[in-house]
């Protein structure tokens, strides 16, 4: 079923919604929808609702719900800090840890991080990246949309006291712990969310090490083998996803 995304704070069943703006458009001239049609709609607060089209005018349209979806089951909560990669690769980041449950983006600048933004770019970017996760989410059945912050300064990052208490940081490092055995403990105490930072193509300095384990951040090894940013977002984003979520 085609869905669309409404920014309203609740669904209830008879309720009359209109949808305006891009996704209308979206749904009318490159979906084709039409009066009588169904459309799955979604709030990005976590709920969404099925709808049958009622009236389509040039640029909008309305739908009657016909019935509540049920929430998804709850999973691990991930905050995900990554460095801006060169390239288009922080919208596949952004697509892919959309899909696997990521529920906050930050994307960082490091001493090697090679994109450098002016504040009109990264407001731009952080723009287009919410898009991005929009878009995700409508593809994949996500009803939550996950925010995507300014780019961010890795010391400032170091500095924000609103994440959660288990911080990893995927470390080329020999003196970094199994990515497995932190997980591990993490469940057996009843861990269920997590901070996952990722560094840039040419790994943090170890002056960002020192800074990043004096904030408490826990050095983890994702194996022998040096992955791409965007290769470490997804194999360890799994790995949390496997071992964090509720039973």
């Amino acid at each position: 079923m085609h869905r669309c995304f409404l920014p309203i704070p609740n669904f209830a069943v008879g309720a009359l919604l209109q949808v305006q703006g891009e996704e209308a458009h979206h749904a009318l001239r490159v979906l084709r929808l039409r009066t009588g049609d169904e459309c799955e709609i979604f709030n990005g607060c976590g709920q969404a609702a099925r709808t049958r089209i009622q009236q389509v005018e040039s640029n909008e349209f309305s739908a009657v719900v016909s019935q509540l979806v049920p929430p998804m089951p709850d999973i691990a909560r991930i905050t995900l800090a990554v460095a801006v990669p060169k390239g288009g690769n922080m919208e596949l980041i952004v697509q892919k840890a959309v899909e696997m449950g990521v529920q906050r983006i930050i994307p960082l600048v490091t001493q090697r991080t090679i994109v450098r933004l002016t504040p009109e770019d990264a407001a731009a970017k952080a723009k287009k990246w919410t898009r991005t996760a929009l878009e995700a989410c409508k593809q994949c059945g996500v009803n939550t949309l996950p925010t995507v912050e300014l780019p961010l300064p890795y010391a400032d990052l170091l500095q924000r006291d609103d994440l959660p208490e288990l911080r990893l940081q995927c470390a080329i490092l020999p003196r970094s712990y199994p990515l497995r055995e932190i997980l591990e403990d993490a469940r057996a105490a009843g861990v269920c969310e997590a901070l996952l930072l990722i560094g840039p193509e040419g790994d943090f300095t170890p002056e960002e090490y020192e800074q990043g384990n004096a904030a408490g951040y826990i050095p983890v090894s994702l194996g022998p083998i040096i992955l791409r940013v965007e290769s470490a977002v997804f194999a360890a984003t799994a790995a949390l996803r496997y071992a964090l979520d509720p039973s």
